[in-house]
């Protein structure tokens, strides 16, 4: 198995305490938005009708409870700053789901402990005798993160006076495995056995676990579920509550919703679900049977003795496929017969590339299996490390020495590293024999590293950089950073990875100012630290080398498709849409250039077939498709026995680097959830609730029996245009390949396209132009969510903010959550049809009014 295994938990991920190494990948920030007014509530990217901080950072809903005309909803706060951190309880209200008064903070983090995600619950019998009957407490379940041991337990709070002041119980700890990765208590009251039932992660095991209690304070296991479904990343925020099926209260089934990071349907962060029956003790999930994928025609399935027409640079894959495991490798699984192409011949040190003779695209798609490394391409990466390009050299720290540097603190030392340092995992891809690496005695040193004063002469500042994803801007950074008039103008920061690459700053528009480069490292916790190397003024810039271990289908000698591994032996299939490349060329390549943790790379059975293999991830359940919709819980004790649910409306990805200020993080639209039946199979459904719907303007815009051929064309006109939308759409198939709608559509070619793919029968959301996505290579893309059209219709509900879509399709069987975020005058909304036509039977676009008072 490969080394550098770490944690991946995002919300300990800055814990001085608590020897946590991170593994999120995130870029620099992008530059902040700039205020359209001064009123509140009135920032670039400031969503109107979903719930945000006035300011600071907030993630996972918390506490979700009703009470006395009031829905509460607590969160993960960071009452200090807008990055994550010092993790306390953000507290707001609603009478309506819809417009929140945001209260003082509700409990708070102090020198011993964080307060982790939990749940709350009215405690109407006093079981605790935290109040009386008359005048029952709330009763607050929370992860207590000890910052001195990082034990994560379960602990208590109260309140007597609706939710608006809490006292911590004396007692706490109530529940006390002794883990670090035990987290996020659901609990609520179950009548059959008249006791509280709690459901819990144990987060790195893929497992939730069920206890009962009495008073809240005293607790038995019942038992465990998992791993099951996807087990990409940890399991976080459980959930479980009972729904009728199609309306039946005589046909119960009860839901498990388990959030997963990394390792969601459209990576890093998302809700996976599962439904089954719970007797009061145990939750049984249905068998969903056995996968078989696509029939077609192998293209290459590792089972000769070499690898035939495929070539390999390199010393990773061998003399040809491996027969499993190689040398100092776990065990793998999950291919097919006897052979594969493994890359872990000579360990993850190895590298080299395996590729195909060239084809002609016949097929619609590429089916194959892929496992190991989660490391994926980068567009605008190089294969083979070159020379540096020519320019002149501000740094190479190769004199034994800092020269005119000046340092502060005690991360640098006196003089540059030769490489890696004692404890740390091997650094590479630096030049000559010395670089700066500030975990001198390990992440808790801190310091800084400045360069004297030099002319800014040419296009770009180009130097190679890793260690701690830290951004500048962020409480505690690591990060490189260029200074005009004592201002940082430029940052950039590390990628979790002690392998060094080229970063560039385009610099053209500072030519002739006089600058500096400061190197700071105020990280004490996971990843405290930074690499740097050969500092560097240049007319061209510095392309970053490829340390992606990935498949890659390469037509016209660029890379058009990318699979990555998900840090796993077992393979598991992956697709490739061929249809944009029909007749065309093409290879395939398999890719390991990266020599660190998890740096190899697995695939099998690469098959042409005309419909799409699908992945363990893919065959899971999802509450939600797109890429921001996680931590989604549900309200406790809602009236009329509804099930309400919400989500954090970010990704652990890129959070910390959205643009957004001076919040960051905000909550979906709370949805009403449903269990209905769909082509045979029982889904969990969702739509926004009802009372959003109070916020629409009187009369929508409308259109009506437009049919659309191979075009895109504004779908009503300046009525549809806004920044703020509520849409309801009906489309009649006809013989389009994909049709929808595109909204925030604007100036340089914007637009977030939002459309149904009739081949493979999905529902998709296309966020590559929707504005701003520079600001990290993963948030760019295209998510989707299987949908089959009903009586030949495709029905679509959309929800447009400032800064998100929210697209319900169907029965709300297929949601897909993304942010967005365009130049406000994006506004136009248009209508669009590819290679064929569509009749858009009825489209209603009302205006939304703010729900900010």
């Amino acid at each position: 198995m490969s080394s550098g295994r770490v944690s991946r938990h995002a919300r300990t991920r800055m814990i001085a305490a608590v020897a946590t190494v991170c593994a999120l990948s995130a870029a620099p920030p992008a530059p902040q938005a700039v205020a359209a007014d001064t009123s509140p509530y009135s920032e670039t990217y400031r969503p109107q009708f979903h719930f945000t901080p006035e300011k600071n950072w907030m993630n996972d809903p918390n506490g979700l409870v009703y009470y006395k005309g009031e829905y509460h909803l607590f969160y993960q706060y960071n009452p200090n700053g807008d990055s994550w951190g010092d993790m306390s309880w953000g507290h707001a209200v609603s009478r309506d789901l819809v417009h929140w008064k945001e209260l003082p903070l509700a409990l708070s983090h102090d020198d011993k402990e964080m307060v982790f995600s939990g749940s709350a619950v009215v405690d109407r019998n006093n079981t605790t005798g935290f109040g009386t009957k008359k005048n029952p407490p709330m009763v607050a379940i929370y992860t207590s993160l000890d910052k001195g041991t990082g034990i994560q337990a379960q602990s208590l709070a109260f309140s007597t006076d609706r939710g608006r002041t809490w006292t911590k119980y004396q007692g706490n700890p109530v529940l006390d495995i002794g883990s670090k990765e035990f987290r996020d208590p659901k609990v609520q009251w179950y009548e059959p056995t008249k006791s509280w039932l709690m459901t819990v992660s144990l987060s790195t095991e893929h497992k939730v676990r069920f206890y009962s209690s009495k008073n809240l304070k005293d607790w038995e296991q019942l038992s465990e579920f998992g791993p099951a479904g996807a087990t990409g990343g940890v399991w976080e925020c459980p959930d479980l509550f009972p729904l009728a099926v199609d309306g039946d209260k005589k046909k119960i089934k009860w839901v498990l919703v388990v959030n997963i990071n990394p390792g969601g349907i459209a990576g890093g962060s998302a809700a996976q679900y599962f439904i089954g029956d719970f007797d009061g003790t145990k939750f049984t999930a249905e068998d969903k049977g056995t996968y078989t994928p696509p029939t077609g025609t192998v293209m290459q399935d590792f089972e000769d003795t070499g690898f035939g027409a495929w070539t390999a640079t390199g010393t990773a894959f061998g003399d040809g496929p491996a027969a499993g495991a190689v040398a100092g490798q776990g065990t793998v699984g999950g291919f097919d017969g006897k052979g594969l192409a493994n890359s872990f011949h000579g360990g993850d040190a190895a590298t080299g590339v395996l590729t195909s003779p060239e084809f002609t695209v016949g097929s619609r798609f590429l089916n194959f299996k892929v496992g190991g490394g989660r490391h994926p391409h980068e567009s605008g990466t190089l294969l083979e490390q070159g020379d540096p390009p020519a320019g002149t050299v501000l740094a190479d720290f190769e004199g034994g020495g800092y020269g005119d540097w000046t340092t502060t603190g005690d991360a640098f030392g006196s003089a540059p590293a030769t490489g890696t340092l004692p404890n740390q995992q091997e650094v590479s891809g630096f030049l000559g024999g010395g670089l700066v690496n500030s975990y001198l005695n390990g992440d808790s040193t801190t310091g800084t590293l400045t360069s004297p004063e030099f002319t800014i002469d040419k296009d770009h500042v180009n130097f190679l950089v890793g260690g701690g994803n830290h951004p500048s801007g962020t409480a505690d950074p690591t990060a490189v950073e260029l200074l005009v008039d004592g201002r940082v103008v430029r940052s950039a920061t590390g990628k979790d990875a002690e392998a060094l690459n080229w970063a560039s700053w385009d610099v053209k528009d500072l030519a002739g100012k006089k600058a500096q480069i400061r190197i700071v490292d105020d990280n004490t916790g996971g990843w405290g630290h930074l690499n740097v190397d050969h500092i560097m003024l240049s007319d061209t810039k510095a392309q970053p080398v490829s340390q992606e271990t990935s498949v890659n289908l390469i037509v016209d000698g660029q890379v058009v498709r990318s699979a990555t591994g998900s840090n796993s032996e077992t393979l598991d299939w992956a697709s490739f849409d061929m249809r944009p490349y029909a007749g065309k060329k093409a290879r395939i390549q398999i890719v390991d250039r990266n020599i660190a943790g998890w740096g190899h790379i697995l695939a099998d059975r690469f098959t042409a077939a005309d419909a799409p293999a699908k992945s363990v991830v893919q065959r899971a359940d999802w509450a939600d498709y797109g890429k921001d919709y996680y931590a989604a819980v549900s309200w406790e004790d809602a009236p009329g026995g509804k099930r309400y649910m919400v989500g954090w409306m970010n990704n652990w990805d890129y959070s910390g680097a959205i643009p957004t200020s001076p919040w960051r993080g905000a909550q979906s639209a709370p949805r009403e959830m449903a269990l209905r039946t769909i082509n045979g199979r029982v889904r969990l459904t969702s739509r926004p609730v009802d009372s959003l719907e109070s916020l629409r303007e009187k009369r929508p815009a409308t259109a009506s029996g437009v049919t659309v051929r191979s075009t895109t064309q504004p779908l009503i006109g300046p009525a549809a245009k806004g920044k703020a939308l509520d849409i309801e759409a009906t489309f009649s198939l006809k013989d389009a390949e994909r049709f929808g709608l595109k909204v925030r559509t604007g100036a340089g070619g914007e637009e977030t396209v939002i459309g149904y793919d009739a081949t493979t029968q999905e529902l998709y959301v296309d966020r590559t132009r929707s504005g701003a996505v520079d600001f990290n290579s993963t948030f760019p893309g295209v998510q989707t969510a299987p949908l089959k059209a009903k009586n030949g219709k495709v029905k679509l509900r959309i929800l447009v903010d400032w800064s998100s879509v929210e697209v319900f399709g169907g029965s709300g069987e297929a949601v897909i959550t993304d942010q967005i975020f365009p130049d406000p005058a994006s506004q136009g909304v248009q209508l669009f049809a590819e290679n064929g036509s569509v009749k858009l039977d009825r489209a209603r676009v009302w205006h939304l009014d703010s729900a900010h008072d």
